[in-house]
């Protein structure tokens, strides 16, 4: 098991091992290789040469808690390949525990090509015909690791296709059965998704069912068809429901703005210098949720939420000044150095 929380607030109980797991997050979902280009501000076909790098958001998200100082798991399928195999020995290096992975013989781990053009869009060219991650069957779910999770993270892509659709339904049931918090952000990748039309219903079927719900403005736009993302009223008529504790709307540099049943408000964003964004809402997604994980009265209290949101931000904002998402995503100590720094300026 991943080392677990520093947090003097949790009240964590220790299994055989001495290991804490009451605080663990596990998240599910899709690891792969990102390739992204050597020179910034080019297309795809325009780009000279390609570095890889680990990618994934629920994989970044599970490096991003361990990080911190949390506990971690990650359950998804690769490829029996030698990128399968470096993705899970990053996962290892890092203190995730890998026990929840698979390894697909007849399916090459998922390859995405990402670039950041000059005009700030970023341009996706994704191999996964079909991919490892898609084949993750609900026979090979670790259930034991499921229900020892206090929060259950994942994304929308894996609902993408079958097996893996149902493997994460399953897996989103034995959660919640065993009293987990369920975390879910969509992470919209409109390419991978067969329409438009597709990708709202998969989005928005399972959406009554999170606890908690991390969402940006263009996803907004997107799930209610053009509504205005800075609305409350949008927010709260059409994405807020009646089991949710939190639903969290990310402004990028700008900070968030948090939505429960009690209160509603803003955190500033923290200022920094951006290099690379890759990476950063799954940082800030590692901050909040290494938060909860050791605090849910969280969800009640406005003070405590609102500083867990600025810690998350200040993940987020750490994460933009380094490139690539897991080389770039922060520790405590970081964090703490990025405190003082703040304080001297």
């Amino acid at each position: 098991m991943a080392h677990a929380t520093s947090s003097g607030q949790s009240n964590d109980i220790n299994n055989e091992d001495g290991k804490e797991t009451s605080s663990l997050v596990v998240c599910f979902g899709e690891m792969l290789i990102d390739f992204v280009p050597t020179v910034g501000g080019v297309s795809l076909a325009d780009a000279p040469a390609f570095k890889k790098a680990p990618g994934g958001a629920p994989a970044n998200v599970a490096v991003g808690i361990s990080r911190l100082g949390g506990s971690s798991a990650f359950i998804g399928k690769v490829g029996a390949d030698e990128f399968g195999y470096m993705l899970a020995d990053i996962l290892k290096q890092n203190n995730v525990e890998t026990s929840g992975m698979r390894f697909d013989t007849n399916a090459r781990t998922a390859l995405a090509f990402v670039t950041l053009r000059a005009d700030g869009e970023r341009e996706f060219l994704f191999f996964r015909n079909p991919s490892a991650d898609m084949l993750l069957q609900e026979s090979e779910l670790d259930k034991n690791i499921l229900k020892q999770a206090r929060i259950f993270h994942y994304g929308s892509i894996s609902l993408i296709d079958e097996p893996c659709k149902s493997a994460h339904l399953a897996a989103m049931s034995i959660a919640k059965k065993s009293g987990c918090i369920l975390s879910y952000d969509p992470n919209l990748r409109l390419a991978l998704w067969p329409s438009e039309d597709a990708a709202r219903k998969g989005i928005m079927d399972i959406w009554d069912q999170a606890d908690v719900i991390k969402i940006s403005e263009d996803e907004i736009t997107f799930l209610t068809g053009g509504d205005d993302p800075h609305d409350d009223n949008v927010v709260l008529n059409k994405l807020f429901h009646s089991n949710l504790k939190l639903l969290i709307v990310t402004e990028g540099s700008k900070g968030c703005r948090y939505y429960t049943k009690e209160f509603k408000g803003r955190v500033a964003g923290v200022k920094v210098k951006p290099v690379d964004t890759t990476g950063a809402g799954d940082a800030f997604v590692s901050g909040i949720l290494y938060r909860i994980a050791s605090d849910q009265t969280i969800f009640q209290n406005e003070k405590l939420l609102r500083k867990a949101l600025y810690f998350a931000n200040m993940c987020g904002a750490i994460t933009v000044t380094e490139r690539g998402a897991i080389p770039a995503l922060p520790t405590k100590e970081a964090i703490l150095e990025f405190l003082i720094e703040a304080a001297v300026i």
